[in-house]
């Protein structure tokens, strides 16, 4: 296969910087180059440097003067729910049962679970979005409509099939036998092809019976490698309700570690109430709180607190995500944007150096799966975007006064979006839409 030059403005991190000023965590490359093999990036540098080590034959895309980053990763998505943003509820118990859980239910059939999969894509893809750890609905067929739709992609996905059997509509729920059986299956099917990662997905306690938590047990155990992915701790009704259902456990996070769930490669949405007691056993566990800034925001469900997390004796391992659709935007840049108030509400600070790397870097780290994705290093899946931080006229004016590399970035999180995203590469290729 024919050798690809990409020429940018290069930005991949090494580390999350300690402040504003943390050179050594990044390294760019003012007139840099990636040259791409085979869905790989082969070399990463100074564009002289690269390109007198890719012969004669490779093809060349000049990208200048845009940036080009790691494509971007989202840790907490709900595939099944792209019809349902920006539906107007009180909280996060309202807004499921009467908007999500109707939504849900249509995902029985394939034809509707394949189109929405369709759009899923061109959408992620267009925000600059490589990589995204979703949940699909309680039916196989939206897992099967999912992963086959990656396959066709070509991207790092890791997904999987809800399991609730109860405290939903009758259309949403399985047994925990079902569960178990189907989610081995989804496994059997798609995990390891191509880039598909399946996660097992108890949607929360709330609506998986004690029953079907011991098959969530059994399945981990069985399958150690995999991701597991669930909701904690969003909204204070949420939190009285879960512990009223388990009532031995000492508290919310108490349910899952009694059933083997907490883990490093464990991710648990939303994290925003919990008790020293509850953050030190995260911590101990080695799992990760997702925080899903624009989905707390638009629900009303609280104001996570990084930076305290973050600075405990026992520090909590943090991700960031859309949680699409109970997040209202798409882009990971407009998620740091509200990241970064939600902090400033809590009189910290979150600089635009952290933002990109937990976008890229950081949350590859928090799925294990840094080896592959996060970075431009050689050997690395070719998945990146360029961005353009002058994509609107006003960015374009407020440009003509940025001096600095922290802030275009910074530029970029506040007024940038999917305008933003000149293009973005899967696996060495532009991404394209779907036919319709």
């Amino acid at each position: 296969m024919t050798a690809t030059l990409y020429r940018g403005r290069l930005l991949s991190f090494r580390h999350a910087p300690e402040s504003v000023h943390d050179e050594g965590s990044y390294r760019y490359e003012s007139d840099g180059a990636l040259l791409v093999k085979d869905g790989r990036i082969a070399a990463m540098g100074d564009y002289a440097a690269v390109k007198a080590g890719a012969g004669p034959d490779a093809v060349e895309v000049d990208h200048r003067p845009h940036l080009i980053l790691p494509g971007l990763i989202d840790t907490h998505v709900h595939f099944p729910q792209m019809q349902v943003i920006g539906s107007y509820a009180a909280n996060l118990l309202e807004w499921l049962n009467t908007y999500t859980f109707p939504e849900e239910c249509r995902f029985v059939e394939t034809s509707h679970a394949e189109r929405i999969a369709r759009h899923f894509f061109d959408e992620f893809f267009r925000n600059g979005t490589t990589t995204a750890v979703a949940y699909c609905s309680v039916h196989k067929a939206s897992a099967d409509a999912f992963f086959a739709e990656n396959l066709r992609r070509g991207s790092l996905m890791a997904a999987g099939k809800v399991m609730m059997d109860r405290n939903a509509p009758q259309g949403l729920l399985d047994t925990p036998q079902m569960a178990y059986d189907e989610t081995r299956q989804v496994i059997a099917d798609w995990h390891g092809k191509g880039r598909n990662h399946v996660a097992i997905t108890p949607r929360f306690a709330i609506t998986s019976t004690p029953e079907q938590m011991a098959a969530t047990q059994a399945l981990a155990e069985e399958f150690p490698d995999l991701h597991i992915q669930t909701h904690l701790s969003e909204n204070r009704d949420e939190i009285d309700f879960t512990c009223s259902l388990y009532p031995e456990a000492t508290d919310y996070t108490d349910i899952y570690a009694r059933y083997g769930l907490l883990g490093r490669k464990t991710l648990l949405g939303h994290a925003i109430h919990l008790s020293d007691r509850e953050a030190d056993a995260i911590s101990e566990a080695g799992s990760i709180a997702v925080h899903c800034p624009t989905s707390n925001l638009f629900l009303g469900s609280g104001l996570f607190p990084m930076k305290r997390y973050q600075r405990r004796d026992k520090p909590v391992r943090i991700a960031v995500a859309t949680d699409i659709g109970g997040g209202s935007s798409y882009s990971m840049l407009k998620t740091m944007d509200e990241a970064y108030k939600i902090q400033q509400l809590q009189e910290e600070r979150l600089n635009p150096l952290e933002s990109f790397h937990l976008m890229t870097l950081g949350n590859a780290e928090a799925l294990s799966l840094s080896d592959r994705i996060g970075t431009l290093d050689a050997g690395t899946d070719a998945d990146f975007v360029v961005l353009n931080p002058a994509a609107t006229p006003a960015m374009a004016l407020r440009m003509e006064t940025v001096k600095t590399l922290a802030e275009e970035l910074f530029l970029l999180q506040t007024l940038g979006d999917d305008r933003s995203v000149v293009e973005t590469y899967v696996a060495g290729k532009a991404s394209k839409p779907a036919a319709a």
